[in-house]
């Protein structure tokens, strides 16, 4: 099985704007590991999400199979509710913190 690795202080990529909600006592994790890890929560939140992507062995055969086969995807692909803001769009906004301690750190 593989593992999780974050990397100490690595926080600055490109981002969209995804709002979801979780459970509290998975918040305060994430906020917990931000701060040993010495990142934001969105690169902890970034990693967790890569690292459990990597491991559904039938949807990396589902998206191969997409990538393989592009005339398919424009036809079964389903149209957006609302688009995704790139960062620099959404930068104005103060971000909500991930637990209500993350107000106070």
């Amino acid at each position: 099985m593989s593992r999780l690795k974050l990397q100490h202080g690595v926080s600055r990529i490109r981002r969209a704007k995804l709002q979801s909600s979780i459970d509290q006592t998975i918040a305060d994790d994430i906020e917990l590991l931000a701060n040993w890890s010495n990142n934001e929560t969105q690169y902890v939140i970034n990693e967790l999400l890569r690292f459990a992507i990597a491991q559904e062995e039938d949807f990396l055969k589902y998206k191969a199979n997409l990538a393989a086969n592009p005339t398919r995807n424009a036809n079964d692909a389903k149209p957006a509710t609302s688009p995704i803001k790139p960062v620099s769009e959404t930068a104005a906004k103060p971000e909500a913190p991930v637990s209500a301690n993350a107000a106070h750190a």
